[in-house]
């Protein structure tokens, strides 16, 4: 498989951490990490839902899988201001 593609391989709510780096490409510094904690949920599963190669579904979604979601974008903020 060619680098091209791995890229637009689909992804899903397991995926937390390049859900994040989506995010994280989407929003750059727009949001800090308290900016990221305070995000509600509903609007964060509507973001998730909009990534080009995201293929899971909304009902398939859990609390947990967002908790994770917010913790790899913090960590991806962290890591992108050093």
């Amino acid at each position: 498989m060619p680098f091209e593609e791995i890229d637009n391989l689909p992804i899903s709510w397991p995926d937390h951490e390049d859900i994040a780096m989506a995010l994280y490409e989407r929003f750059g510094s727009e949001f800090d990490e308290s900016k990221i904690y305070r995000i509600r949920f509903t609007d964060l599963v509507e973001w998730i839902l909009e990534i080009p190669n995201f293929s899971g579904k909304r009902e398939d979604c859990t609390e947990s899988h967002l908790e994770q979601i917010q913790a790899r974008w913090v960590y991806e903020h962290r890591d992108n201001q050093a």
